[in-house]
């Protein structure tokens, strides 16, 4: 079905594009297969295969490739009990090796959590034969020879024919070198006859050596003879020659059983590599054209963007536009000969033939092929002399069999339809056929010389008229194609930039039907309200460009000054900081100054040195993290704040205020929303408030974390300083809490911190005394305190 079109569309030179994009001779041999797909799943699935490809060249430049071999014929040969050559399992040692690398190279970005889908299912198809590649790769060398490590015996019968041809050498090189020899010698060489060492002995003296005669020159003066001293030495030279050969046979049988074991799985290898090499090949040829990926329709609908042709060259070609299958169904191309209307019908007809064959189009983004069950084009002077055919009886012969075929499910492509006959018949005909493909529901695309046909697209509906733009200024034409707009025939405004006179030209006008020169007129008016909406529209491009700048740049300023007064307010926050800093520990040394004066007077209480500690403990400004978007401030502050029974918390799943009533783990709590009590994962909290606790004693008011005060405290993971201090404010909070007895968790680790916890609790004027936790309480893990 799709021969004759593909060869009027030209789609095998397109192929042979293509084709020298294939990295293997597997890769080309399924270029040359590639026929367009009918089913839209199928194409769907080749197309995400292209982008995929595209995707891994965009990421990573290239993908490993090299190695694959068409192994196929010498895997069935071993399958039936065939033996391989050395060259043989080397190609199967390389594709082993060129599968895995690829394997690996897929592997290795689905780690970098790049997202694919159709290489990892290639992939995982392929069994990493590493022992059969690294069996063939010990025995055979880079170069296809059996090494000497290929088996014990070869190693041996190796050393023997090195032995045995050094020996053989150091004898005849004894008469080579003598002073009788040489006389004797034609020259003063070793060579080989028959696989047997000789030496080149004149005529005359050849019953000297004994021997046999191998060999002689052209002229007979020289004859190479193997001699009696050396011809035993020969001997064993051959026979361990022949079992060399024995034992290579043998090694290459082997690893030829080896490969018939592991058959099925290296064709799997050759299958896989091969649609491998195939996507690439339409990847990288999709980076040559500058390709896109369209979105596909089975409904019939056509929107190509700046669409090439890919056989014309990048500079010779001007982007068409060009729509389909919505408001209209037949499109009627009208304008002067080689303006582009052929083009363009070769453009659409080629480009939806390699979309249906899983290739991407030379197209913008944004643009729609559809999927046609058949495609039929005349286009082109097909006139055989030998069937005696006109030009007219060629096209038609071609349109009658196109109309037989067509039904809705079509694109049809003609050209100059219903030339080559008389004008009149010729346009009544056009119109007839035209009407029968609109009635059969396919989307069909006519260029042609008629005027009548400018106004059948006007009088038809689903009908659109389109044109090849002509500058009438430089004789030329521009290859715009405009869709909405007929042709017009510029032949008088072409005769008159040649020089023909006006006379003529008005004389020839006269002779025009009042209609034709109503439709000319109309033409005309179009154009011109074409080429005003585009300049307008270029002025408004421009306009929105330039507004688009200054957006830009305004945001950026603002953007500046942002940053710049967070950086103004972060300097006066730790500046501010910084004085409280040095307030506090001066604070810290008054009191401690206060406690040793407490010894020796009684009256001032350690609940009101505590509680003046926790109020200069809060003067500390806490800092705003400015790096933080507005949006995401209060989740961050969240995260980092620990929350405790009684904190105010909104559920954000809910959009629900409530409060924390328990912890049940790091990652949830308990809340209560209202009367409903719930458990809630600390990702969906949003931390809001912490009330104050105001005790009975106005001197002892305590803020924020410390309002709650269990009666351990857990050490475990703290650093020794941290845990120091820890310590101290924990006894604070026990002592204004009221408690008898608190317990401090110090695990039993190293014992380092267990040892300074204990030092501190000695010295410590508001502990009455310690021991270690029993066996129910963490043992010696525990420290359990008495307080006065």
């Amino acid at each position: 079905m799709w021969e004759r079109v593909c060869r009027i569309l030209e789609y095998n030179k397109m192929k042979e594009q293509l084709i020298q994009h294939a990295s293997s001779s597997l890769g080309k041999q399924r270029v040359e297969q590639l026929v367009p797909l009918t089913d839209i799943d199928e194409i769907k699935h080749q197309q995400v295969s292209t982008y995929e490809g595209v995707k891994v060249l965009r990421l990573k430049g290239q993908a490993p490739l090299g190695g694959i071999r068409d192994i196929r014929n010498s895997v069935k040969r071993a399958r039936i009990g065939g033996a391989l050559n050395e060259l043989e399992l080397l190609d199967i040692a390389s594709t082993i090796y060129g599968s895995r690398r690829f394997k690996s190279f897929i592997q290795g970005m689905l780690e970098d959590e790049v997202e694919l889908t159709i290489f990892p299912e290639l992939v995982n198809r392929i069994v990493a034969l590493t022992d059969l590649e690294r069996e063939i790769k010990q025995a055979i060398d880079e170069n296809g020879e059996v090494l000497d490590s290929a088996s014990p015996t070869l190693r041996s019968l190796r050393q023997q024919i090195r032995s045995h041809e050094s020996s053989v050498r150091s004898k005849l090189e004894s008469i080579t070198r003598s002073s009788s020899g040489r006389k004797m010698l034609s020259d003063a060489i070793i060579t080989i006859r028959n696989d047997r060492f000789v030496i080149p002995v004149k005529q005359e003296y050849r019953g000297h050596f004994g021997g046999m005669v191998h060999d002689q020159s052209a002229s007979g003066a020289t004859l190479f003879i193997e001699p009696n001293s050396v011809v035993q030495i020969n001997n064993q030279l051959r026979e361990a020659r022949m079992k060399e050969k024995q034992e290579i046979d043998r090694i290459l049988h082997a690893l030829t059983a080896s490969v018939s074991v592991e058959a099925e799985e290296l064709l799997v290898i050759v299958e896989v590599m091969t649609e491998v090499d195939f996507i690439f090949a339409k990847a990288l040829y999709s980076q040559a054209i500058k390709g896109t990926e369209p979105k596909l329709n089975n409904s019939g609908y056509i929107k190509m963007v700046k669409a090439r042709h890919p056989l014309i060259p990048t500079d010779e070609i001007v982007p068409i536009d060009v729509e389909i299958g919505r408001d209209y169904s037949s499109l009627v191309i009208t304008g002067p000969n080689t303006g582009g209307k052929t083009v363009t019908l070769k453009t659409v007809g080629l480009l939806t033939l390699m979309v249906q064959s899983g290739l991407q189009i030379p197209c913008e983004e944004g643009s729609t092929a559809a999927i046609f069950n058949q495609i039929f084009a005349d286009i082109g002077d097909e006139q055989s002399i030998e069937q005696s055919l006109s030009t007219f009886s060629s096209h038609m012969t071609n349109i009658v069999d196109i109309l037989e075929r067509v039904d809705h499910c079509s694109l049809v492509l003609f050209d100059e339809l219903g030339a080559g006959t008389d004008p009149t018949e010729g346009a009544a005909l056009a119109i007839a056929i035209l009407d029968y493909v609109y009635d059969a529901g396919a989307k069909v695309i006519a260029t042609t010389h008629y005027s009548e046909l400018k106004g059948y697209a006007y009088n038809r509906k689903g009908v659109m008229n389109a044109s090849v733009e002509f500058d009438v200024e430089t004789l030329r034409p521009t290859y715009r194609l405009l869709i909405g707009v007929p042709g017009r025939s510029n032949a008088f405004a072409i005769s008159r930039r040649l020089g023909l006179s006006d006379a003529i030209i008005e004389d020839a006008k006269s002779h025009i039907g009042a209609d034709t020169n109503k439709i000319e007129n109309m033409i005309a008016s179009l154009e011109d309200s074409r080429k005003q909406a585009e300049r307008e529209m270029e002025e408004t491009e421009k306009f929105s460009r330039e507004a688009e700048r200054l957006h830009q740049e305004l945001e950026q300023e603002f953007a500046r000054l942002e940053q710049e007064k967070e950086k103004i307010l972060r300097a006066a926050e730790e500046k501010a900081a910084e004085s409280v800093k040095k307030a506090k520990q001066e604070a810290e040394s008054i009191i401690s100054e206060l406690r040793e004066i407490q010894k020796n007077n009684p009256q001032i209480k350690d609940h009101e040195l505590i509680a003046a500690k926790k109020r200069l403990e809060q003067a500390e400004p806490h800092l705003v993290d400015k790096g933080i978007p507005n949006g995401n401030k209060k989740k961050e502050i969240a995260k980092k704040q620990k929350l405790i029974p009684g904190d105010e918390v909104k559920v954000i799943s809910f959009d629900q205020k409530g409060h924390i009533v328990e912890k049940v783990n790091e990652k949830e709590y308990f809340v209560q929303l209202g009367m409903m009590k719930m458990k809630v994962k600390v990702d969906d909290l949003l931390y809001i408030d912490r009330p104050k606790q105001v005790e009975k004693n106005p001197l002892s008011t305590i803020r924020g974390k410390d309002s709650h005060v269990k009666t351990e405290l857990d050490l475990r993971g703290e650093r020794y300083e941290d845990a120091m201090m820890e310590v101290e404010k924990y006894l604070d909070d026990a002592v204004l809490a009221g408690y008898a007895q608190v317990s401090i968790i110090h695990g039993k680790g190293t014992g380092a911190l267990r040892k300074g916890v204990q030092e501190l609790l000695k010295s410590h004027q508001n502990v009455k005394g310690t021991r270690m936790g029993s066996m129910g309480e963490g043992g010696t893990g525990v420290t359990v305190v008495t307080l006065k």
